[in-house]
C-alpha cells in the first residue's frame, strides 16, 4: 500500500485536493468493479494541514484535515495543490509549510506541485538549479521571483528526480496519471484513465497559453517598442527599423530588449502574430492562407511550421479545438 499525504492549506483549490483524494483512492478500484474483477486498493490517501486544521478554500467550501502534518513521520508522496489565492498572501501566510517541505524533500520523499503549487517548492528552495513548470499565466512572476530555476512553462509536467512539477490548475489528473504509474505500473494507469473518461497523456500546455506582455522591466524605450509591435505586428518589420525608432544602434537595442523581455525581437514579433492567428482561428472562419498573410506572413507553410513550434498544434488543429 502506497501512503499519499495531500498537504491542505487556506485559500487552494478545492478540485485540487479533492480531485486527487478521488483518483488515487480508486485507483486499481474502479476498473475492477465495472469488469467484475477483485478490487485491488493501491493508496491510502490522507489530506494533511498544520495542526490538523480546517481548510479553507478557494471555493468557499471548507475541508476536514485527517491528520496534523506534524504527526506525518513518512509517507511515499506529498502533493502540494494549486493556490487559489493571491499568491504573495497565500505564500506569505503559509511560511510554516516551508520547512516541512524541506524535511520531507530531504528524507526523499516524491514531492509533486501542481500549477502554482510550484512556487511553495521555489520558496522551500528544492527547486534551485532544476527544471520546473507552473501555469504558463504565472510564468513571468515565477521567472522574476525564482531566476535559479530553469522554468519550462510549455511542458505540462516535469521531473528531477523525486520532484513532479504540473502546469494547469485541471492538470491535476495528468499529474495523478503519471505518478499512479510510478507506483503501480502503465496497466493500472491506463485502467484508472479509462475508468473515469481521461486522457492518458496530454501533451503540454503551450496551446492553451496567450502572450504575456512581458513589461515586468523598467527599460522605458524597451516597452515602447512592445507597445508598438503589439499595433503593428502584421506589418513588415526588420530589426534596424525598430533600433531607429528608440534611437539605439542595432546592436544595443538588440542587448536591451533581449535583457528586458527575455526573447529577441524576431521571437517576440513571431509570439504576437501567432497570438493574433490564434484569436482569429477561435472566431473567424477566414482560410489558413488569408489569415496567414492578415497577420503578417505570406507563406502558409512556413507559418504553419512557426505556429506549430510555439503551440504544439497545426493551425487547423487549433481551430478545430478552439473554435467557440
Amino acid at each position: 500500500m502506497h501512503k499519499v499525504t495531500i498537504l491542505g492549506f487556506n485559500q487552494a483549490y478545492a478540485s485540487a485536493i479533492t480531485g486527487a483524494l478521488d483518483l488515487f483512492a480508486l485507483a486499481g478500484i474502479t476498473w475492477q468493479r465495472m469488469q467484475g474483477l477483485v478490487p485491488e486498493k493501491s493508496f491510502e490517501v490522507r489530506l494533511a494541514s498544520i495542526k490538523q486544521q480546517d481548510i479553507q478554500c478557494i471555493n468557499q467550501l471548507t475541508l476536514k484535515s485527517q491528520v496534523a502534518i506534524e504527526d506525518v513521520h513518512s509517507t511515499d508522496l506529498l502533493i502540494i495543490p494549486t493556490i487559489g489565492g493571491k499568491l504573495e498572501a497565500v505564500l506569505e501566510a503559509n511560511r510554516n509549510l516551508l520547512p516541512i517541505i524541506r524535511k520531507f524533500y530531504q528524507n526523499g520523499t516524491d514531492i509533486a506541485s501542481n500549477c502554482s503549487g510550484a512556487f511553495f517548492l521555489a520558496e522551500a528552495g528544492i527547486l534551485n538549479g532544476k527544471t520546473a513548470t507552473t501555469h504558463w499565466g504565472y510564468a513571468e512572476l515565477f521567472n522574476l521571483r525564482y531566476p535559479e530555476i530553469k522554468l519550462q512553462p510549455d511542458k505540462l509536467i516535469t521531473q528531477n528526480g523525486c520532484i513532479y512539477c504540473s502546469g494547469g490548475g485541471m492538470a491535476w489528473f495528468d499529474l495523478a496519471l503519471l505518478l499512479i504509474e510510478r507506483y503501480c505500473g502503465y496497466d493500472v494507469a491506463t485502467q484508472t484513465a479509462k475508468a473515469h473518461v481521461l486522457d492518458i497523456a496530454r501533451g503540454n500546455q503551450a496551446a492553451y497559453a496567450q502572450l504575456r506582455s512581458k513589461k515586468y522591466h523598467q527599460d522605458i524605450e524597451i516597452k515602447h517598442i512592445q507597445e508598438w509591435l503589439e499595433s503593428n505586428y502584421s506589418h513588415s518589420i526588420t530589426l534596424e527599423a525598430l533600433a531607429t525608432r528608440v534611437n539605439l544602434s542595432t546592436r544595443t537595442f538588440l542587448r536591451r530588449f533581449k535583457k528586458a523581455t527575455g526573447q529577441t525581437p524576431v521571437n517576440y514579433l513571431q509570439s504576437l502574430r501567432v497570438e493574433a492567428a490564434k484569436k482569429l482561428l477561435e472566431t473567424q472562419s477566414l482560410s489558413l492562407e488569408t489569415l496567414t498573410n492578415s497577420v503578417g506572413y505570406e507563406d502558409l507553410s512556413s507559418f504553419t511550421r512557426l505556429f506549430k513550434g510555439l503551440t504544439g498544434l497545426s493551425p487547423s488543429q487549433y481551430r478545430k479545438k478552439f473554435t467557440r
